[in-house]
């Protein structure tokens, strides 16, 4: 937490200094974050060295294909889940931007609006996500001492402690998304309206997603790599790309919103679908 913090206000301080002092613009910003992570790592690294529990020497860091292979297929799901994202981003952007000025919206305030949407929920899955990872080590030890019970009771704790945020999130979203977009600015009236679709729209079945999180998190603590990485290719690349691709063809600059309540909804039964069968192996 200390090297994090750290990271954090070092990128904080630097940001006002390199963008307005030295008026380097966005490459200022840039170097703020890169200043940061340096810093964090070398705090780590004297961590590291001074554990007395682990003594760390030349043996330690030859590279073993078995070791490599295991820690790769245990963190596959959440690379692929972070690449789908990035991916699904640049799709729907251009999507919008193609339909959008096709529409009494124009190009441009489909592209913003989602933009903000987007950030907005990957703020709340950024907390749900860190939920659930922060209780892999209470999976895995668990699971691998043989206290399977407790390894499922954690998880069913993580799974509603996340749903609850969630619909906390959700009436937020559809009662009252303009106290969210009037953060960013609010601008004309079509800005707005098309602003409160995308939080309504994109984001209803919200509610319905810390199950399809939290259960990925839980098949990668316990050793179940394909599990995992089948849940985190659903979502975002089985189902949300291919859906927005083709809804708007149908639907218009809309169809690219209604995407992501179904990709959600046949997210949330594929992964009912597989804990169904595997629950009474683990």
């Amino acid at each position: 937490m200390a090297g994090l913090l750290v990271g954090c206000i070092t990128n904080i301080i630097l940001d006002p200094i390199f963008i307005f002092v030295f008026h380097w613009g966005v490459k200022g910003a840039a170097w703020a974050t890169i200043a940061g992570q340096i810093l964090n790592a070398f705090l780590y690294l004297a961590y590291i060295w001074k554990f007395k529990s682990i003594r760390l020497d030349k043996e330690c860091f030859r590279i073993s294909g078995k070791v490599m292979a295991k820690v790769s297929s245990l963190g596959i799901s959440s690379f692929i889940t972070q690449i789908a994202i990035v991916l699904v981003m640049a799709v729907t952007n251009n999507i919008l931007v193609s339909y959008g000025a096709e529409s009494k919206y124009g190009a441009e305030i489909p592209l913003t609006t989602i933009g903000i949407t987007m950030k907005v929920n990957q703020v709340v899955s950024a907390v749900l996500l860190e939920l659930a990872t922060g209780a892999q080590p209470i999976f895995g030890y668990n699971y691998g001492s043989g206290q399977k019970d407790r390894a499922k009771q954690a998880y069913r704790i993580i799974l509603t402690a996340s749903t609850i945020m969630l619909i906390l999130a959700f009436f937020v979203f559809q009662f009252a998304p303009m106290s969210i977009v009037r953060l960013f600015g609010s601008e004309s009236e079509l800005y707005n309206e098309f602003a409160v679709k995308c939080f309504r729209i994109f984001l209803l079945a919200c509610p319905i997603n810390g199950l399809q999180m939290a259960t990925g998190v839980f098949f990668q603590s316990i050793g179940r790599p394909t599990q995992a990485t089948i849940l985190s290719l659903s979502r975002q690349v089985v189902y949300l790309l291919p859906a927005t691709i083709l809804l708007p063809m149908a639907l218009g600059v809309e169809g690219a919103l209604w995407a992501g309540p179904l990709a959600d909804v046949l997210a949330f039964i594929t992964t009912l679908v597989m804990l169904k069968l595997y629950w009474k192996k683990i």
